[in-house]
């Protein structure tokens, strides 16, 4: 395959505000680099051209391949051995079934030395409300670590709340997660994930439709949705209010024939009403562990099921729930300290500390570790 197939199909990542099903027959009527050629010309049928029209002279497709390739990135394309088929087939047969959530990417812009395809054989989408609860955060970050420590890349949306703490569980277990933007990858949003976002490709990917410099719009998150929903096998929502964002990636993870699961919550949060929703309608499954996750997932086996015996989300926090009680309120203690105060393993110590900074309950000092101002514990006390 030359390289004039990559940079027509970068140019055709950006003639048109995806998902474009006229293009996209276009292209898979005459291959892209004829495509390209004849968008460019505007030799195009009208349908064609009201999708392309008012950007087919925006021609920037080898900058574009630049400036990601300056980022350790790379355009990825249905003609390379690391296009996700299967997962992206889904997407193409539910819009041939006339599926709002249908439509493979012409493209894909990712950023990370991992292999897209390999990396979504075995994944679980984790999604959930941005202004997620303390109980949700961490439930979140227990999934993404138990998932990760299994060996299931863990997929989401790099937004604040449930999908951020779904990805910092993945690294903190040294696992592969996928953050899938409604921008171009060259562009950290939410501004204050922008760490999480430059460690995201050393363990995994940042994947995009969208060519660089593309800025998020709201309409884009409801399209980037579908590739979360596409790229695992199954979703869990761990918080969703009634009008979420997740309940849109769930829609889409039930057209797709996906497994959707929920994450059943306090009868008075808000932030749950989407789940129980879900779960009352039958459209989810109820889970409260990884191993249940697993194990709705299927075709992960039997095996990866009894790996993660041990990482049900109430053990965690019984034991989180010991280190927490063991720090000071005033002054910081090293995690030996902590360690011996609450009784609990010290390896545990120092892989709970940071999940409990990440829900607000225990914060860094100078002399080490303290509880946080601004945090409450969640739970029996």
């Amino acid at each position: 395959m030359g390289d004039e197939v990559r940079v027509a199909r970068a140019y055709l990542s950006r003639v048109a505000e995806p998902p474009a099903p006229a293009l996209s027959e276009f292209v898979a009527e005459h291959g892209p680099v004829d495509a390209a050629r004849r968008v460019r010309n505007g030799d195009v049928p009208p349908a064609v051209a009201n999708q392309t029209s008012a950007r087919r002279d925006e021609y920037r497709a080898e900058e574009d391949l630049s400036v990601v390739e300056g980022l350790g990135g790379r355009l990825v394309i249905p003609e390379d051995d690391e296009w996700p088929e299967w997962p992206f087939n889904a997407l193409t047969i539910a819009a041939a079934h006339g599926l709002r959530c249908g439509l493979a990417p012409l493209a894909v812009w990712v950023r990370g030395s991992g292999n897209l395809a390999a990396l979504s054989e075995r994944s679980v989408a984790v999604v959930g409300s941005r202004s997620a609860t303390g109980y949700g955060q961490h439930v979140a970050a227990e999934f993404g670590f138990g998932l990760a420590e299994a060996g299931v890349t863990v997929v989401s949306g790099a937004a604040y709340g449930i999908d951020g703490a779904a990805h910092r569980g993945a690294l903190a277990a040294g696992g592969p997660t996928i953050a899938v933007l409604a921008c171009g990858v060259d562009i950290a949003y939410p501004a204050g994930h922008q760490g999480l976002l430059e460690r995201i490709p050393q363990h995994g990917l940042v994947v995009s439709e969208y060519p660089p410099g593309c800025r998020p719009a709201r309409y884009r998150f409801i399209t980037r949705n579908r590739l979360i929903a596409a790229l695992g096998e199954g979703t869990v929502v761990v918080e969703a209010g009634r009008r979420s964002g997740a309940k849109n990636t769930a829609a889409s993870t039930s057209a797709l024939g996906r497994v959707l699961m929920a994450v059943p919550g306090p009868v008075t949060s808000s932030t749950s009403s989407g789940c129980h929703e879900l779960l009352r309608s039958g459209e989810a499954q109820p889970v409260s562990s990884v191993a249940e996750i697993i194990e709705s997932t299927g075709r992960l086996g039997v095996d990866l099921v009894e790996a993660t015996r041990n990482t049900e989300v109430g053990l965690p926090q019984g034991e989180a729930l010991r280190v927490y009680e063991a720090l000071g309120l005033r002054s910081g203690a090293s995690a030996e300290a902590i360690s011996v105060e609450s009784g609990v393993e010290l390896s545990r110590v120092r892989a709970l500390l940071p999940e409990l900074e990440l829900i607000d309950l225990a914060e860094r000092v100078d002399a080490g570790w303290k509880r946080s101002q601004n945090g409450s514990p969640r739970g029996d006390t």
